[in-house]
Parts: C-alpha cells; sequence; structure tokens
C-alpha cells in the first residue's frame, strides 16, 4: 500500500500499517508537510476523510460539488446557527474548493504573536525561503489587471472613486481557465491545489493515502502517540462502515484543520490544559450586495482579483475587516441572500447584474478577545461556539456603511443589506440608515471561510496547546501542522500562510521520528 492513493472502496478489510509519520488531513498543512518529510526519505501514512476527486468529478454543478467537496455538505454552522461555515472536506482539504487568493503572513500579525503570545520562532525573514518555495511551486503570481472581471472591477472602481486602497491580487494558478469555478472544483487543473501539486510529489515519494478514511483517536500510551484509529467511510452516506484502519507511527501530526484537529484531539482525551478548541477565530464575514445597470455577471471570471485593505487595521480598539468579492453561483447566491418567494424570484432574475463585496473581520487581535470554542456533542458530533461581542457589531455596521458607499462610488443605483428586511441605500443620503439597523446574530446572514485558532501554538501550557515548534506540550511526538495553531486571525486569506508554516515545521516533525 505505498506511494498510492487508496479510495475507501478499494478497502475492504482491516488494515494495520506502520509508518514513520501518520498525517491526519489532506489539506494545506498536511500535504506540505508528508511532502518535505517523504523528500527526508521518511514513510509517511496520511489519513483523509474526504474522497479522493479530480477534474473529471468537477461537473460545475453547484449541488454536487456542495455534496462532494464541503464539510457537512456545505450545511456546516456555529450551534446558534449564526454562521455559516464553509469549509473544504476532499483529498486537498479546502484548496480543492478555495477561491485562489494569497497573501503571505502580515508582518505586524508576526508581530503581534511575538509580543502577546511568545512566539518567537516564527517571523518574516525565518518564513520568507518557506514562502519563496512555496510560491514557485504553486505558481503563486499577481494576475493580470487586464483579466480583472466586471465583478471585482466594481471593488475596484469604488474604491478608486473614493480614494481607497485596492489591489490586484496574487492567485495560485497555473493554465487558468477564467472560468469563475473555483469553488466547485477546478475543472482543467489551473488551480494548484493541493490534490494536483503537493501531493502527487508525495505520492512519487511513497506516501500512501487513504481517502475515505476518518481518523477516530488518537491512543497515547506513557506520554507518547503510539496509534492512529480510523474506519473507513461510506462517502454517498458520508457515514462509517465496519472497516477499521489502525496506523502505528513514530510521530503523529494532526492536519485537519481548526476544527477537526481540535475535534481529533478532544475525542483522544488529549485536553489535560483545558486549551484545545479556545481561542478558534473565524474571519466572521458579512456582505453587500450592489445592482447594476449593466450585467456584472458574478459567476463569470477569476472570483477574486481584487481586495481592498483599506480598513484591516482601524486601530486598537475597533475591529478592522478587509474587502473582497465571492463568486456568486445561482445556488450560494440565493442561500446567502436570507429572502423568500416572490421576493426571491426577483433577486434571482435580477443576478446576472449584482454585485457582491464581503467585508472579512480579523478577529483575535483586541484585548481580552478569546473568539470561539470547538468542543464535542455528547453523541460525539462536533459543536462551534462562536459568540458576537459589542466589537463585531461596531464593525459589521461599519463594514456595511462603507461597503455600501463603494457601491454607490461604482455606479450601482440600489444597494441593499443581508438583513432579512434589508436595509436598501440608493443615495449617500441613505448611508445613515445603517445607524439605525441591527446587527449581530441572526440579524443578517453571517459567514465563514477562514477557519483559524484551537490549538494555538506558545511557549506557555496554561496559554496554547503546542509548542513554539507545533509539538503538542504533553505528548511528545504529536504534532499539529494546520492553521488550527495560529494565535489569532490573520486579516488576509490563510492559505499560504499555512503552507509556509507546514514547510517551514517539516524540519522539526523530521526531527522528533
Amino acid at each position: 500500500m505505498s506511494g498510492r492513493i487508496w479510495s475507501g472502496s478499494e478497502i475492504t478489510a482491516d488494515h494495520a500499517l506502520a509508518c514513520d509519520v501518520c498525517i491526519v488531513g489532506s489539506g494545506a498543512g498536511g500535504a506540505v508537510l508528508a511532502a518535505g518529510l517523504v523528500e527526508k526519505g521518511l514513510s509517511v501514512v496520511m489519513l483523509e476523510e474526504g474522497g479522493h476527486y479530480n477534474r473529471s468529478d468537477f461537473n460545475l454543478n453547484e449541488g454536487d460539488a456542495f455534496s462532494m467537496l464541503y464539510q457537512e455538505g456545505g450545511t456546516r454552522s456555529t450551534a446558534d446557527l449564526a454562521i455559516t461555515i464553509l469549509q473544504g472536506r476532499s483529498v486537498g482539504g479546502s484548496t480543492t474548493v478555495n477561491w485562489t487568493t494569497c497573501y503571505r503572513t502580515p508582518e505586524r500579525i508576526l508581530e503581534h504573536w511575538r509580543s502577546v503570545h511568545g512566539v518567537d520562532t516564527l517571523d518574516a525573514t525565518e518564513l520568507a525561503p518557506h514562502f519563496e518555495a512555496v510560491e514557485k511551486r504553486l505558481n503563486i503570481g499577481k494576475w493580470s489587471e487586464a483579466l480583472i472581471n466586471a465583478h471585482n472591477g466594481t471593488l475596484q472602481r469604488g474604491c478608486k472613486a473614493l480614494g481607497y486602497d485596492a489591489h490586484v491580487l496574487r492567485r495560485n494558478v497555473n493554465g487558468c481557465a477564467n472560468s469563475g469555478y473555483c469553488g466547485l472544483g477546478c475543472p482543467v487543473d489551473g488551480k494548484q491545489a493541493m490534490h494536483v501539486t503537493y501531493l502527487p510529489d508525495a505520492v512519487r515519494g511513497g506516501l500512501t493515502l487513504l481517502a475515505d478514511c476518518r481518523a477516530d483517536r488518537i491512543e497515547v500510551e506513557g506520554g507518547r502517540a503510539r496509534r492512529v484509529h480510523g474506519v473507513i467511510m461510506n462517502r454517498d452516506l458520508r457515514q462509517p462502515t465496519a472497516t477499521k484502519v489502525t496506523i502505528t507511527a513514530k510521530v503523529v501530526v494532526s492536519s485537519g484543520g481548526a476544527i477537526n484537529s481540535p475535534a481529533l484531539l478532544l475525542r483522544s482525551g488529549l485536553n489535560g490544559n483545558g486549551r484545545v478548541g479556545k481561542r478558534t477565530f473565524l474571519h466572521p464575514v458579512v456582505a453587500m450586495m450592489g445592482l447594476y445597470d449593466t450585467p456584472v455577471v458574478p459567476w463569470a471570471g477569476a472570483p477574486q482579483s481584487v481586495a481592498s485593505h483599506e480598513f484591516v487595521d482601524r486601530g486598537p480598539d475597533k475591529m478592522g475587516f478587509f474587502l473582497e468579492v465571492p463568486p456568486l453561483h445561482p445556488m450560494i447566491a440565493s442561500t446567502a441572500m436570507p429572502v423568500f418567494g416572490d421576493d426571491e424570484r426577483v433577486f434571482m432574475e435580477q443576478l446576472p447584474n449584482i454585485a457582491g463585496f464581503l467585508a472579512i473581520h480579523l478577529d483575535g487581535l483586541l484585548p481580552g478577545e478569546e473568539g470561539g470554542t470547538v468542543s464535542l456533542r455528547s453523541d460525539g458530533r462536533i459543536r462551534v461556539d462562536y459568540p458576537l461581542s459589542a466589537a463585531h457589531v461596531e464593525a459589521f455596521r461599519h463594514a456595511n456603511e462603507r461597503m455600501a458607499a463603494i457601491h454607490l462610488a461604482a455606479g450601482s443605483k440600489d444597494v441593499f443589506s443581508l438583513h432579512v428586511d434589508p436595509v436598501r441605500v440608493r443615495s449617500e443620503a441613505d448611508l445613515g440608515r445603517f445607524a439605525d439597523a441591527e446587527f449581530g446574530a441572526h440579524k443578517h446572514s453571517i459567514f465563514t471561510a477562514h477557519q483559524m485558532g484551537g490549538c494555538a501554538m506558545g511557549p506557555d501550557p496554561a496559554r496554547s496547546v503546542v509548542n513554539t515548534t507545533l509539538q503538542h506540550h504533553e505528548v511528545a511526538n504529536l504534532f499539529v501542522v494546520d492553521g488550527s495553531v495560529l494565535p489569532t486571525a490573520l486579516g488576509v486569506n490563510p492559505s499560504e500562510t499555512i503552507y509556509g508554516i507546514a514547510r517551514w515545521a517539516t524540519a522539526h516533525v523530521a526531527a522528533a521520528v
């Protein structure tokens, strides 16, 4: 079973395997780490709960894609149902469905981690060669301004009219068809996701990857992780079968992401310091729609090519946010907009002329801000709690008002929020309406596509789960390498940060074998 990706349907009997390193999760962290470890000559077995799909499976149908490629079929949410959580679930993890936006970790965030959270192992100089390497492998580069679609063009135009920052994004693409369907799985392998880059690299080096295989728990004896116990999943039903997998490893790495990694540790009884699942950050997102006289066609062209960081740093006492554009395919647009019946019919008829802006909020930096919590329900299912504070409410209100102003500046004649009873703006005189509108849980649509924290890194076991080389504080041969180790959110899309940290962590994991 070496040097190959195995689907669950091919594994019909219990299996016991041994290796140097067992990695749970095949996304941005696990894939880069696996490629680095096999290059060092180590034997690696990877478990991935989701299925193994390739471009022939990506038929651009939203119903099929969300069922195949997203956690809980795209219905994952916080326990109070206030925040929709979009998170990948397949070989390649969220990199299979993300919108390709890549940023290096901001230096001010790295400095905050050092000064507030004691993370003295990471700075821009230390990470630079790792970012350079992943940028080369994933062909990360600035998107052509000539190819910016009409949808992203509205954000660029409105920001420039108001004198706000608006910059062209860097994307991990090679041979991009500019179709706009990144979130449904790239049908031409133009997106340089993990399932077409680092995972094939790792398989050529000997990686054994078991898809449709959920890691249930890590067995710990004498203070060391000894085995990972998994179960083969029925892909269609997303239910466990009777087939078990046991991996004996010298080192175990959890790379399941900022929700599934804390859950795996909790199922394994590894919460001795009480910090697992705490300080979970979601980059909470609110959106604003604008109706334009000419077609925008918000589902066509590179989904994200322009962003604004004008408001990402609003000072030490206010939550910042940055602005991007989402692809608006029919299903995601109709479910995001909290309208029904005839109102929804009208909205969908107007969709070709509608542009949407996202305000993505930077959580985790304010004094005393603890974010959310990942825990387990009594039946073992994952629970995510994320209370919204007065700081969120203030930022949501300001973000809505500024996004509306940008739409007006870009030429929209009818701007509307994602409240059940939308706040409508048709001129600058209407912007004051946001002062009287309600903001917060269940007042309007809220989303997250960026999950971070839950297994925070730091030198103090009383405040963190792993140390500053990502080694578990209590289990010497257990590491966590994914977005869950970030002490705060980033204020930028997280994929490149995770790629870079995973490559940096490779030496630390290898040294523990």
